[in-house]
């Protein structure tokens, strides 16, 4: 066995595989950037090694630098986690000139399945489903066109190299084609090194269902079930779960068969997931073979009991698999949230800034696992991914499971930067995703407008309503000595007068209050200090966690999906507001506002230039994703504040219109 392992990355997956090398008792060597310095994944390590400035190019890709720090501190092996180098066959074969060995498949796996041209030819000839496609790379955009007019829209233009939602478009239409081709190649680029991009067919409506294999270099081989990642946003995982809504046992069966299919025919040997696209009628078709740890591999570990980076050194140390396909048991039901540093309010605009709070749920049983990279006090910045953390539950069944996360997610707070934390919790208590009829059109269909904060629950609204009273109620209480009043809250330009009156306190603040609403009466007991982020209340027999804060006059109220504000008013106040004249809002239609803080990467029009609906402003580079600002109405240019390279902050104003 290792003596000793170098952890080619950052952030969660670096502590995470640092934890099951303790357990296993191997020492640690992990890497970090400039900017990383202070970073969480270097406590969990016994060394550590910084290999660059904080451009991943010149750090956490830079191969020279990697292997000089595994050299210098005496590494056997380097698992590479997943992201940056973890599926580079010329990282591979550096570490073997190295004599280090890759905790991952051969070089000639790498090559063949990292490479989507390459390993939809080797799936076919397997005997493995694949999607209509064009075979071989699209090297411009008129070669595009003429691909798509072959296929028939719409296309998916696709990273040869790389995963994850890099280097991805999807085209409707010859305009949107033309648009998103260069972004697709520049983030390919970017994240792979590697700019070569294919089309194939897009199928609507399908579901994201991927097999977890397990393979030694004796030909053991093993599927463990399926993970469904179906909700996606600009076809990034934002929640996953194993197993599967729709996959019965003959289609777990033949998928994992065919899984094992396509790893026989590159000798494969490792930990490995194969992606499929499926349709509710049960059919399926190859996407993809991703030849390494996945970022949603807990879900899989938690309903078969297997540790995932355990198997993968062990077969890397020439262990045999030790298992066989009747010792894969799927027990219980695992679902996944992606926290990321981003305001879904905002269009998800890209967050960074240092964590004022990071205060995780606390779970006495192991229904609640969280994986983070950060911790208090840390900063999150513009360079990498915007992922933080995954908190990940395991319950008896997927409405226990979803319950559970969905109760985790209103503890669980961060503060400094916005997350999704809201709107990942507004997903586990959605009717359609709660019936397990999901696609990878989720999104698209249920937030067609995006995420307000807002959703459509008036008994949630009223539960939050009754919340902000009951701040306002204590915050009285401390400074008047009154117990009882009758106010008005607004919340989300919903109206609820509420009477109160406060029967009882206890020294541990506990708060018993009675509250009239429409003539009926609600009993409700309260469990808060002024100044904590988190409130505990009871109505009609049942317990509810919010997440709250004061600003200004409003209370901030974060529960269940819901992110909204409420303001608590006397009732003779708030009807003699309502006669006082309403200012008009000034209008920002004159100025293109940077919605993220990023990087300019191009200006796509110049000064004084008409330009129309729906065309390309500005592309802006934000946590490695390319985001393309366009002109929501016809217009004229007659500013342009920026140019390309150009750092720019959230807010800032990027073009002035006639």
């Amino acid at each position: 066995m290792f003596k000793k392992i170098l952890i080619a990355n950052r952030g969660e997956i670096a502590c995470r595989i640092a934890k099951t090398c303790k357990k296993m008792g191997i020492a640690t060597i992990g890497i970090y950037s400039d900017v990383d310095k202070n970073s969480m994944h270097l406590q969990y390590v016994d060394e550590a090694v910084n290999i660059g400035p904080a451009d991943s190019s010149k750090s956490y890709l830079n191969i020279e630098n990697i292997i000089k720090a595994a050299k210098e501190k005496k590494a056997d092996a380097v698992h590479p986690g997943y992201g940056f180098l973890s599926e580079n066959a010329e990282f591979s074969k550096a570490l073997e000139k190295a004599k280090i060995i890759f905790i991952g498949p051969s070089i000639e796996a790498i090559q063949s399945m990292g490479d989507k041209i390459i390993s939809k030819r080797i799936a076919k000839k397997a005997g493995v489903n694949i999607i209509p496609g064009v075979d071989g790379a699209i090297k411009n955009v008129e070669d595009a066109i003429k691909a798509a007019k072959e296929i028939g829209y719409p296309v998916m233009v696709k990273a040869s190299a790389g995963g994850g939602g890099k280097g991805m478009r999807v085209a409707k239409d010859k305009k949107e084609l033309i648009s998103g081709f260069q972004s697709a190649k520049n983030e390919a680029k970017k994240s792979f090194g590697d700019d070569r991009v294919f089309i194939e067919k897009f199928i609507v409506g399908p579901r994201h269902i991927e097999i977890q294999i397990l393979a030694d270099e004796y030909g053991n081989m093993v599927y463990l079930g399926e993970r469904e990642c179906s909700v996606q946003r600009r076809h990034q995982k934002v929640i996953e779960e194993s197993p599967s809504s729709l996959v019965d046992e003959d289609m777990r069966k033949e998928m994992g068969e065919q899984a094992l299919l396509l790893a026989k025919a590159v000798n494969y040997s490792s930990a490995g997931t194969v992606e499929f696209v499926a349709s509710n009628d049960k059919s399926f078709y190859f996407l993809e073979m991703n030849t390494r740890l996945q970022v949603e591999h807990p879900v899989t570990e938690l309903v078969t009991g297997i540790d995932l980076v355990e198997k993968m050194i062990n077969i890397s140390a020439k262990k045999p698999l030790g298992l066989v396909q009747s010792d894969i048991k799927l027990n219980g039901w695992s679902v996944e949230a992606r926290i990321y540093a981003e305001n879904p309010i905002r269009n998800f605009a890209p967050s960074i800034g240092r964590l004022r709070k990071f205060i995780p749920p606390t779970h006495e049983d192991m229904s609640i696992r969280l994986d983070s990279g950060v911790q208090e006090g840390g900063e999150i910045s513009m360079y990498y991914d915007p992922m933080i953390a995954k908190l990940i539950s395991y319950g008896e069944d997927r409405i226990d499971a979803c319950n559970k996360l969905s109760s985790a997610l209103d503890a669980f707070v961060i503060k400094g930067v916005s997350t999704n934390i809201p709107f990942v919790n507004s997903v586990l208590t959605n009717k359609k995703f709660l019936s397990g009829n999901i696609t990878t059109a989720f999104l698209e269909e249920e937030y067609p407008t995006g995420y307000t904060g807002l959703l459509k629950s008036k008994s949630k609204l009223f539960l939050i309503s009754i919340t902000s009273l009951a701040m306002e109620a204590i915050k009285i209480k401390r400074k008047s000595k009154l117990t009882k009043g009758n106010y008005v809250v607004t919340t989300a330009k919903h109206y609820f007068e509420l009477k109160y009156e406060i029967i009882s306190n206890d020294i541990n603040n506990l708060f018993k209050i009675k509250v009239e609403h429409n003539s009926k009466l609600y009993e409700v007991a309260v469990s808060w200090s002024i100044g904590d982020p988190i409130l505990q209340i009871t109505l009609d027999d049942e317990t509810f966690l919010m997440q709250v804060s004061k600003s200004l006059s409003k209370y901030n109220i974060c529960h269940a999906g819901f992110d909204v504000q409420s303001k608590v008013t006397e009732c003779e106040i708030f009807n003699l507001s309502k006669l006082i004249p309403r200012k008009v809002k000034n209008t920002l239609s004159k100025t293109l506002i940077s919605p993220m803080p990023g990087q300019v990467i191009k200006v796509c029009i110049s000064e004084n230039q008409k330009v129309n609906l729906g065309e390309d402003l500005i592309i802006l580079d934000a946590m490695k994703m390319e985001n393309i600002l366009k002109a929501d109405k016809d217009i004229i240019v007659k500013k342009i504040n920026v140019k390309a390279g150009d750092i720019v902050s959230v807010d800032q104003e990027l073009i002035t219109f006639a």
